[in-house]
């Protein structure tokens, strides 16, 4: 019997101080009912009914997953929608100062439009000099067909 008594006790301190330590650490807009300096008071002074009630009344329940935030805000109040936008303008302006430094060294170059065309640097005209237009022009052997 003695040993029942033991185990109890041990299992009740450990009740207690586990509840003690959940009350102290948990989320501050969760606890309901009293302040969380009253609920470890609670806790501490009724060792097993104060936290048994801490599990019930005092622990609130998790916010769902699916649920939306009820307090939402504008997207002009949005902090994170407002951090986008302020890097997207920037990224916006150093595109801008960069190309403003191109077409000044471009300037600066002498800038004359008789270089190769971006079509023909990404190989888009593709006739050869021989008047076929590459490897489908070749017949089953291998030789250009003609």
């Amino acid at each position: 019997m003695v040993r029942l008594w033991l185990i109890a006790g041990v299992a009740a301190v450990v009740f207690t101080i586990y509840a003690a330590v959940d009350c102290a650490l948990f989320d501050r807009t969760r606890i309901r009912g009293l302040p969380r300096g009253w609920w470890i008071v609670v806790i501490l002074l009724v060792p097993v009914i104060g936290a048994a009630l801490w599990f019930i009344v005092g622990r609130g329940r998790a916010i769902r997953v699916g649920r939306t935030n009820p307090h939402s805000n504008a997207p002009d109040d949005d902090p994170d929608f407002l951090r986008r936008l302020r890097a997207d303008a920037e990224h916006e302006e150093r595109i801008r100062r960069l190309e403003q430094e191109l077409e000044q060294l471009d300037q600066e170059l002498g800038g004359d439009e008789s270089g190769p065309r971006p079509d023909d640097a990404l190989g888009t005209d593709r006739r050869r000099k021989d008047g076929t237009d590459g490897p489908g022009d070749a017949g089953p052997s291998g030789l250009p067909n003609g």
